[in-house]
């Protein structure tokens, strides 16, 4: 990353901030520690995270562990520049603890990209379960009272064709010898540890199983389909489906992951997993669809392969009603919303980008 991103809608922050207000009064003063923090969750955390703290004036300080602070400081300087967060490098595995009591952590490291998966399926199981031993250890150590794992609802393994939406106690598991099953089993090894140790050391554990989302720092060559449509649309082109467009899926506006995510940390109940997501599903073909319809160009989408007939879709669909019922959580963005949103902060991208190369070292931002 060479050139900065532009921090996120101020909108988006004061909407996070809106419905999480109440749940920050007892985190103040608190130091808090965060992996993860610079991919597309720690982005809406980190950002969400300074906006309460200024906001509300509650003196916390966050501790961020990356894989490389410089790289990080060159895509978001306005955060690297901020004295209540302090960024720490090191591999998940293996990095030094910091020293002190801490309050709370976020244990958001993983990488998931499909290439990592499908080449280093052994390097992607050993990062998921030895860096949750090792934040678990730290967690131990500073005495962390409130841990929310950022775990993933390929847990589940696949859904069947005749479950609508997969309840957090879907019995399901990943198929071993499947490609890819990795990732879930290695999320499942993970949850387990850290309920383990959580119970041993008398640490709040919560559990966060998230699915599909959509938002500003969602990657756009990855292999997520919203990704890869809005790609599309930001260079005016048709938007492609490289398979039939029968899979459902269901999408959550990162504001709307955000909250939930600080509501699971600070007032789940310990030992809890709650999926995260929206129950709103729609056909890949659907997404598609909305991406083009809300680009500003009205786009075309391509479908590469017509449906088999007879064939249930695949589904990757959440129940959400543990998080309704106990926590009131709830999609608040719509997905049209949730496109355009995300598309005008990309454009905002590239007008940053092409005044950064226009004017190199001349670019600053307002606080958030």
């Amino acid at each position: 990353m060479n050139t900065p991103l532009p921090p996120l809608p101020v909108d988006d922050l004061d909407h996070v901030l809106t419905h999480t207000r109440q749940l920050w009064a007892g985190a103040r003063g608190e130091k808090f520690f965060i992996t993860g923090g610079t991919g597309f969750f720690g982005m809406w955390l980190l950002e969400s995270f300074v906006r309460a703290n200024e906001a509300l004036d509650l003196g916390m300080h966050a501790v961020v562990l990356t894989r490389d602070a410089a790289a990080f400081a060159r895509k978001a300087p306005h955060l690297a520049a901020r004295t209540d967060l302090e960024f720490i490098a090191g591999d998940v595995r293996t990095f030094p603890f910091p020293p002190g009591r801490f309050g709370c952590c976020v244990h958001a490291a993983t990488d998931a990209r499909a290439r990592l998966i499908d080449e280093q399926p052994g390097e992607v199981l050993e990062v998921i379960v030895e860096g949750t031993r090792r934040v678990m250890a730290f967690a131990v150590q500073a005495s962390v009272k409130k841990f929310l794992l950022v775990s993933s609802g390929v847990v589940y393994g696949r859904q069947p064709a005749d479950l609508s939406h997969l309840p957090e106690d879907y019995a399901g598991v990943p198929d071993p010898v499947l490609p890819g099953s990795c990732y879930g089993e290695g999320k499942r090894l993970a949850e387990n540890l850290a309920r383990a140790e959580a119970e041993q050391h008398g640490c709040e554990l919560k559990i966060a199983r998230c699915f599909a989302f959509v938002g500003p720092h969602l990657p756009l060559e990855a292999h997520f389909a919203a990704g890869q449509f809005i790609h599309d649309a930001l260079r005016g082109q048709p938007i492609r489906v490289a398979g039939d467009g029968t899979p459902r899926r269901s999408y959550l506006y990162a504001s709307d992951l955000a909250i939930w995510l600080w509501t699971l940390l600070f007032a789940a109940p310990a030992g809890r997993a709650y999926n995260v997501g929206s129950a709103v599903d729609v056909s890949i073909a659907e997404l598609a669809a909305e991406v083009g319809a809300n680009s500003g160009q009205n786009l075309p989408v391509r479908i590469a392969r017509s449906p088999v007939a007879g064939r249930a879709p695949a589904r990757y669909v959440p129940a959400v009603e543990r998080a309704q019922a106990e926590l009131g959580l709830r999609v608040r963005v719509p997905l049209d919303e949730a496109i355009r949103k995300t598309i005008a902060w990309h454009h905002a991208a590239s007008a940053l980008a092409a005044r950064s190369a226009a004017s190199p070292g001349k670019i600053s931002f307002a606080q958030p």
